[in-house]
């Protein structure tokens, strides 16, 4: 049985209120804030009127989202600049945006993490040849975004 909810028109301030609460709880870009003012019904023709006010308050600025997602995605979930780089473009955000974000990215941590993830998962292959093993981590960390370059240079420093 499906329950039927009326549909309650929010004020001009309720809208506002609930957009400056939603960028004000983590950072976000432009398509984030269109998608939740789909969410919350607002007319298209006044996105541009709700993101201009955001944007004057510094409720959100994209810079700083792509350096924060930037920072995030390869500190806490360990991905390479590729994955990070397609996950910013499918979010619309600049390319020099996104170029400068992962310059912030420290080279000497991102390779150590690199080599981290490469021994944990070293550990759980079971393959015997070590040529496909080899293979198998390099699969591994390109899907996690990591370049052929630094993954070649990180195979080196842990046994496999």
């Amino acid at each position: 049985m499906k329950k039927y909810t009326a549909h309650i028109e929010l004020t001009e301030e309720q809208i506002m209120q609930k957009l400056e609460s939603f960028c004000a709880y983590r950072e976000r870009c432009e398509s984030e804030i269109k998608q939740k003012m789909y969410a919350l019904q607002v007319p298209t023709s006044d996105y541009e009127t709700y993101l201009n006010h955001l944007k004057e308050n510094n409720f959100f600025n994209e810079e700083r989202f792509a350096n924060a997602f930037a920072y995030g995605k390869n500190a806490i979930k360990k991905w390479g600049r590729k994955k990070i780089a397609m996950e910013l473009q499918s979010k619309n955000i600049d390319t020099q945006k996104i170029n400068q974000s992962l310059l912030h990215i420290d080279e000497g941590m991102y390779l150590l993490k690199l080599e981290d993830i490469l021994a944990k998962k070293s550990k759980a292959i079971k393959e015997t040849d070590a040529y496909k093993k080899k293979q198998k981590l390099i699969q591994f960390a390109m899907q996690k975004g990591y370049e052929y370059e630094i993954i070649s240079e990180a195979l080196k420093h842990i046994s496999i």
